[in-house]
Formats: C-alpha cells, structure tokens, sequence
C-alpha cells in the first residue's frame, strides 16, 4: 500500500494528474508558484522523490527530465480507501461508518459504482439446492 502523500507531493501530483502529459519541473513550478512562494530547487526534488517513490517515471528530454504519473488519482485515492479499510478490527462496520458519512451525491456516485463493478464482474450463480457433490446413501 502506498504512503499517502505530503501535502506539496499531492499539489505536485496534483498536477501531474490533471495535465495527464509529460512535464517538466519548470512547468509545475511556475502552476504551483501561481499559489505560493516555491524555489525551483524544491520542486525538482519533490519530483525526484516522487519518482523514487514510484509514483512517477521520467524521461530525459535536452537537459531535463519529462515526468509522467504510473498511476491515476483514482487508482491512488482507492488504495487508501482499501488501506483503511483492511486495517480496520470489523470492516462491515468501518463502510457502514463510512456510508453513513457520505453526501447523497456521494452514495449516488456508489451506487453507480456498484453497478459498474456488478455488470463487470458478476458474481457466479449461488448453486441451487440439490446441487454439488452426490451424497452417499
């Protein structure tokens, strides 16, 4: 499971994600510097961790790397939720817990989910009574 970001690997990461191209350490500086007071220095080594870290790969291009994300933010935001999850001493509970914390909006968006994952992956049919091994008389 992954480590949850840092705040600035997020606001890097961020990016890197919208964009959903190549970029450059100068690009993300002058996108984050838009927001706050960041040296070029610090965001090269921001993404030189994230790349160590696995969460970017990078190409050299000239005299500078080109970054691109290994994953996507949902792909990202659904390990932790899986993390959590796991960790928890009753899981029925944390997602009812978990549930029952969400907008309509947010239980709207579930149930689309679920419905996704059901016409996706359905579950094999429950065998019918009188199935399954022959019993010996």
């Amino acid at each position: 499971m992954p480590r949850p970001l840092g705040e600035l690997e997020d606001a890097v990461m961020t990016r890197v994600w919208q964009w959903n191209r190549p970029v450059t350490v100068r690009e993300v500086l002058e996108d984050l510097q838009r927001e706050r007071s960041i040296a070029y220095t610090t965001v090269m080594t921001v993404l030189d961790n994230l790349h160590q870290k696995g969460w970017v790969r990078r190409e050299v291009e000239g005299r500078a790397y080109r970054y691109t994300a290994v994953s996507t933010r949902a792909a990202y935001s659904a390990a932790l939720m899986n993390d959590a999850w796991a960790q928890s001493d009753n899981p029925a509970a944390a997602l009812v817990a978990f549930f029952g914390m969400m907008s309509p909006e947010q239980r709207e968006s579930l149930n689309d989910a679920i419905r996704i994952v059901q016409r996706d992956n359905p579950l094999p049919p429950a065998p019918e009574e009188g199935d399954g091994e022959p019993t010996a008389s």
